[in-house]
């Protein structure tokens, strides 16, 4: 077992499962594509999104947003949120993930790398 998946992974709360299988496979695949053209890059949920901009509109990551501003959060402490939540699950998905992952922490974000091992 590597140390990422001795570590703590939190499960989201507030979100319907359905809506949290939609963005797990929507995460899977935005970390498949990196490993796909980035293999040896770290990356964090910032870097597979687009940086610190959130252009989450039309993802099922939007659900996340969308929970935050319903439990009466301001848009940018709902988007401060939401980027939590998104970390823990994409922390779920690279431990589930068939693949072996690098994991450091920097900038205060987790950041992982593809190993290049199955």
């Amino acid at each position: 077992m590597s140390l990422l998946e001795k570590s703590e992974i939190r499960e989201v709360q507030g979100i319907s499962n359905q809506q949290k299988l939609r963005i797990i496979d929507f995460l899977q695949g935005a970390v498949y594509s990196w490993c796909k053209n980035r293999a040896n890059e770290w990356f964090s949920m910032r870097d597979l999104m687009g940086g610190d901009n959130f252009y989450w509109e039309g993802t099922p990551l939007y659900e996340l947003f969308q929970k935050h501003i319903n439990l009466g959060k301001n848009a940018d402490d709902a988007i401060g949120a939401a980027g939590k939540d998104s970390g823990w699950i994409l922390k779920k998905v690279i431990v589930n993930d068939k693949r072996k992952f690098e994991t450091k922490k920097e900038e205060l974000i987790r950041k992982y790398r593809w190993n290049g091992n199955k």
